[in-house]
């Protein structure tokens, strides 16, 4: 983690601290307090000063506003649909504009090797959405045979997630954004005089929009300004990623490198619906059809300790899982968590121990992911015309 203080608003495009690179929004929020992490290649702003208690209620309540890392890849040219058949487990040739999709890639012998949402802004130009990892590179190294062009559109993600972020869209966009945007859809709009691209998606469990920028073509100081003339009316506030972590754990959302990795397939984490095995010649697809199909991952409720990545769950002083993340829910007033087991091969034993790195041991309860809205009823919802 690095710490850095506010820089002049006037100069926030184009900052990088050493090789990676930090948020052209960053001058729009930053203070003393504020603590970055890092991932895909870009800082986010882990803390700024916030209680991840108050921002989780106004993200669950009102509207919250992310500035993520999240590094989209553009992908075009007359190969482009067989190159990615090719890279993703799930079919892609049935995509139609406008429309996005969440996809995984696996290595060549189904390992889980990254995930995120493909878009498709044009008949043969699509956008992938990573989190984190080298898929670009990945990318590169597949392209061979392929006529397809790999570039960075220098895009910058926000994410306006919580039940107000309709209404503040509709507004934002003067009506571009409407009832019709539905779950995974996307569009170009403009908001104060500039186009953007809007997908009705995020990382929280709740009804949210993220907006793309296109580059040195946005005005990043004109856009968040425009933003919280519209949002904070509306009870929209800025929150690091704590409330939002917090939020998409409970949704049973996974993220790539601490949930999943290279040494579990996709039906040990539960993504197994995003694997199409009747579709030919996708990277692992040889090695998933006879890969093991027990689940490992669960979720973990414990009423008298907040996991933490890396801490143990043992079941009598036999040591049985793994933590990989972990938060407190103010909604469930508990520790919450995913738990990944070694070894599985029947239904876990729902009443084990978890033993954390600084030596506490405590009860803890394994179930079922999500914690709650199992059928993502809250981001999916039928909206209204405004």
């Amino acid at each position: 983690m690095i710490n850095l203080s506010a820089l002049d608003r006037s100069k926030i495009q184009d900052v990088y601290v050493g090789n990676n690179e930090l948020s052209p929004f960053h001058a729009c929020y930053a203070n003393k307090d504020t603590v970055l992490r890092l991932a895909a290649g870009r800082y986010f702003a882990h803390h700024n000063g916030d209680d991840p208690v108050e921002t989780y209620w106004a993200l669950r309540k009102h509207a919250a506003l992310y500035d993520v890392p999240e590094r989209p890849i553009e992908i075009t040219g007359p190969d482009v649909l067989a190159f990615l058949e090719h890279i993703f487990s799930r079919k892609i040739s049935d995509m139609t504009n406008g429309r996005g999709r969440y996809v995984i890639a696996c290595t060549f012998d189904g390992g889980l090797f990254m995930d995120g949402i493909l878009f498709r802004l044009a008949q043969d130009r699509f956008w992938f959405v990573h989190p984190d990892g080298d898929l670009d590179t990945w990318l590169l190294a597949h392209r061979d045979g392929y006529n397809v062009t790999i570039t960075d559109p220098h895009s910058r993600v926000l994410q306006l997630q919580g039940p107000k972020s309709y209404e503040i869209m509709h507004k934002l966009t003067n009506g571009q954004v409407d009832h019709r945007l539905l779950y995974f859809h996307s569009k170009f709009v403009t908001i104060s005089g500039q186009k953007v691209y809007v997908s009705r998606t995020g990382w929280s469990g709740e009804l949210g929009y993220e907006i793309y920028t296109l580059g040195q073509d946005t005005n990043y100081t004109l856009l968040w300004d425009h933003l919280f003339n519209i949002g904070a009316p509306k009870g929209m506030i800025f929150s690091s990623m704590q409330s939002i972590n917090t939020r998409r754990i409970e949704a049973g959302i996974l993220d790539s490198g601490s949930d999943f990795n290279t040494t579990v397939n996709p039906f040990e984490v539960g993504l197994d619906k995003f694997v199409d095995l009747e579709k030919q010649g996708f990277i692992g697809r040889h090695a998933l059809l006879n890969a093991p199909r027990s689940k490992r991952l669960f979720g973990l409720l414990c009423a008298d300790l907040i996991p933490s990545g890396g801490d143990l769950i043992f079941d009598g002083a036999c040591e049985v899982g793994l933590v990989t993340t972990g938060a407190y829910s103010p909604n469930l007033n508990a520790g919450i968590g995913y738990v990944r087991f070694h070894k599985f091969d029947k239904s876990p034993t729902y009443d084990l121990s978890v033993h954390s790195a600084k030596g506490a041991v405590e009860a803890c309860k394994i179930v079922e992911l999500p914690f709650f809205d199992a059928y993502k009823k809250i981001p999916r919802q039928t909206l209204k015309p405004i």
